[in-house]
């Protein structure tokens, strides 16, 4: 199947996100249009500690209207690669930095109708090495133990997507 990028056309320029009107042509010649929501990549990040337990982070995210418990994650800078905005954004959220960051994977969040891709990142051997935080960040860093954080992830206690998916991939990694 091939299809061919016939225009784009930027439409919005926010902060966080723009959005973009794409006209496709189809396999079978048929013009489509395509809206896309153009967001950075982004990592989360599975701060492990030694004690087994996993740090989250609790904040206010306005579109749900609720504090989220959630895994620290971040959208990565131009010149960041996936490592290093990794260790960044663990400083800024929990004031830790790993010594060991394994990635262990990554997917789009959306693909249906957003750029953004996450990188998911185990990290372990935690020490204290806090950045300054986002202005407009009010942040809570909660300790859950490792086995008790899988079992709310699968009985649908989180409410963010992405922390479902960074669990997931890390009881594969771990198989405490």
């Amino acid at each position: 199947m091939k299809f061919k990028l016939l225009a784009q056309e930027i439409i919005y320029e926010g902060n966080a996100f723009g959005v973009r009107q794409d006209r496709v042509q189809l396999p079978d010649g048929r013009e489509f249009q395509v809206d896309v929501v153009v967001h950075p990549p982004a990592v989360i990040l599975v701060p492990l500690d030694d004690e087994g337990f996993i740090w989250f982070i609790q904040q206010y995210r306005h579109p749900a209207d609720q504090i989220m418990l959630e895994l620290p994650a971040g959208m990565m800078e131009p010149d960041e690669t996936p490592p290093m905005s990794a260790q960044r954004e663990l400083r800024e959220e929990i004031g830790m930095a790993a010594r060991s960051l394994e990635l262990i994977g990554e997917f789009f969040l959306a693909p249906g109708y957003s750029t953004e891709k996450l990188y998911i990142f185990l990290a372990r051997d935690l020490y204290p090495s806090p950045l300054e935080g986002d202005l407009d960040e009010f942040l809570s860093v909660t300790k859950i133990p490792y086995e008790h954080a899988l079992h709310s992830a699968e009985t649908g206690q989180f409410q963010d997507a992405k922390t479902l998916a960074a669990l997931t991939l890390a009881r594969r990694q771990l198989a405490l």
